[in-house]
């Protein structure tokens, strides 16, 4: 059942992307990221009533860091997916997997003290060959995917959309960080969807507001609800994977979520993505795999990731 679940989670968030892409084109990402937190303060709200979670932290602090750099990633994400193939900017999204484990195992080779060994020589800590292979492999899939599919308009939306995708593995370290010290996740979510809105609301002093159309506005609403059920179905997710290795399917099973924005992006967009393309996703998806086995590794009982 938590393959199961991972799998509704992905279909979801993809989903949402469906919505993002409506709706940007009425409003800007500004707008986009404040409804997005504003309904899903309300709807993580009602949640952490009914579970009977406090939504006090003595840790406001960590909660207003995660809060930034996630709303950067979720605002970068945003106007990457009105700009360029959904498929893509999905993709580039989901690149956060390598990038934490770039930072986690990377971070044990900065700590590595080296002691030579029996026969006189100094071994390499484990596992940095399959890091920096694994890191290549997911960017060459990102060229793939950038250069021969967009032209040159939508290159600085391709840039953003990665950015997106380094920025959210900052904020899932974060995450990592208050998942250790006891935090609810109910709460994290909860913060940052504050966050959102807050933040949200100031860009749009700079973007200005966008004409107001209720039947346009209608792509609001889903935007912040299928991102609090996807989130809601990752948690379940992870919650009913008892074992790493059941850990590990459920982690790689969001990957899913590409394939399923491929789809909608065809079907719904009518985009073309040709054989670089598919190529090019199919790098990032097995970077990402094994990447999320050095993270699980690194990091046993890490929390599950937001989008």
């Amino acid at each position: 059942m938590q393959g199961l679940w991972m799998v509704a989670s992905a279909f979801l968030f993809a989903a949402m992307g469906v919505c993002v892409k409506f709706a940007s084109a009425s409003f800007n990402s500004a707008e986009l990221v404040f409804w997005r937190g504003i309904v899903g303060v309300v709807f993580i709200g009602v949640l952490a009533r009914r579970q009977g979670v406090s939504l006090a932290t003595r840790y406001p602090g960590m909660h207003v860091w995660r809060s930034v750099i996630g709303t950067f990633s979720l605002g970068c994400w945003f106007y990457a997916i009105a700009h360029i193939p959904l498929s893509a900017a999905m993709t580039l999204n989901y690149m956060s997997s390598i990038w934490i484990a770039t930072f986690l195992v990377g971070g044990a080779l900065l700590a590595w003290v080296p002691i030579p060994g029996r026969d006189g020589r100094v071994p390499l800590p484990p596992l940095q060959g399959v890091l920096a292979l694994t890191v290549l492999v997911g960017f060459v899939g990102v060229v793939l995917i950038l250069k021969p599919d967009m032209n040159p308009s939508q290159g600085f939306a391709g840039m953003v959309g990665l950015i997106s995708g380094l920025t959210a593995a900052f904020a899932y370290l974060q995450v990592i960080a208050l998942s250790r010290i006891g935090e609810p996740e109910t709460r994290t979510v909860f913060y940052f969807a504050l966050g959102a809105a807050v933040m949200g609301g100031l860009w749009m002093l700079f973007t200005g507001l966008s004409p107001w159309n209720w039947l346009h506005a209608l792509w609001l609403l889903p935007i912040g609800v299928l991102a609090a059920l996807g989130q809601l179905c990752m948690t379940r997710a992870y919650a009913q994977a008892k074992t790493q290795a059941g850990t590990l399917v459920v982690a790689n099973l969001q990957y899913s979520g590409i394939i399923f924005a491929s789809i909608f992006s065809v079907l719904l967009f009518d985009d073309v993505i040709d054989t670089a393309g598919v190529v090019g996703m199919g790098l990032v998806i097995a970077s990402g795999v094994v990447a999320t086995v050095l993270r699980q590794r690194a990091v046993p009982k890490a929390p599950a990731e937001e989008h």
